[in-house]
């Protein structure tokens, strides 16, 4: 059930996602090579609750940090861990910020030091990934149309389009409905409301759509090939006539 938030709600998600999106800043200030993921992670749960939020991902089903960390051939779902950030690396840091019983969700991918030109065309494209997606999106849109703007820019660039993973509605919970995939055709899915909270998130392979799971940990999603990966994600709403990006 996709649920329609009235204008006290839409408050409440505002300060949420105004907190996700100043944790990020403070993360892109902060990060550098020689850190270990879970310094990363340290830094996430240290600004969230500064504001008197908490760090959503923190307990969810299991999961054992503040935040996801995602390192290179990482696409989503990296738990912190000694690992150390080395110079040339991207990093993808996905968070989630609870205030009065309201989630904000966002991610980036960060270019630590001297990044090849490969990597930093990949970063540069997922986040355009997003941006396509918003042209012209608004009430009356179908979730069909975030995905095919998604994937055809992607694709343009030889890039591929995770399939097993997707965007999300969000509010009350942190994952609500619908799903966002970022691959499918225009004027499929569900009809869009104003009102509607989703979570764009372009999540780009370098190489092969493919990924698995580290069966391991069973959450870390690595990309089949090995190649990078980048994500960037922002909580949106729907208005009548066009979008508010809540993280930024």
């Amino acid at each position: 059930m996709i649920t329609i938030k009235n204008d006290k709600e839409i408050e409440y998600m505002r300060e949420s996602c105004r907190i996700a999106k100043e944790t990020l800043e403070f993360v892109g200030r902060h990060i550098h090579a020689g850190m270990t993921t879970k310094e990363v992670d340290e830094l996430v749960y240290k600004y969230i609750t500064s504001c008197g939020a908490y760090p959503s991902e923190l307990g969810y089903e299991g999961y054992p940090a503040s935040s996801c960390v995602s390192v290179n051939e990482v696409v989503v779902h990296g738990i912190p861990s000694d690992r150390v950030i080395l110079d040339g690396d991207i990093v993808s840091v996905d968070i989630v910020a609870e205030k009065n019983g309201y989630h904000g969700d966002a991610a980036r991918t960060f270019l630590i030091g001297n990044v090849s030109e490969e990597k930093r065309r990949l970063v540069k494209v997922t986040e355009e990934c997003f941006f396509k997606a918003l042209e012209d999106l608004r009430e009356g849109s179908r979730i069909g149309d975030i995905g095919a703007a998604v994937q055809a820019h992607a694709e343009s660039h030889g890039y591929g389009v995770v399939r097993a993973l997707t965007g999300h509605g969000i509010g009350k919970s942190m994952h609500e409905d619908p799903s966002v995939p970022n691959y499918g055709k225009r004027g499929t899915g569900v009809r869009l409301r104003a009102g509607t909270t989703i979570c764009i998130e372009p999540m780009i392979n370098m190489g092969t759509y493919r990924v698995y799971m580290d069966e391991q940990d069973g959450w870390t999603i690595v990309t089949a090939d090995g190649k990078p990966a980048a994500h960037y994600e922002n909580t949106v709403l729907i208005t009548k006539d066009g979008v508010e990006i809540l993280t930024l």
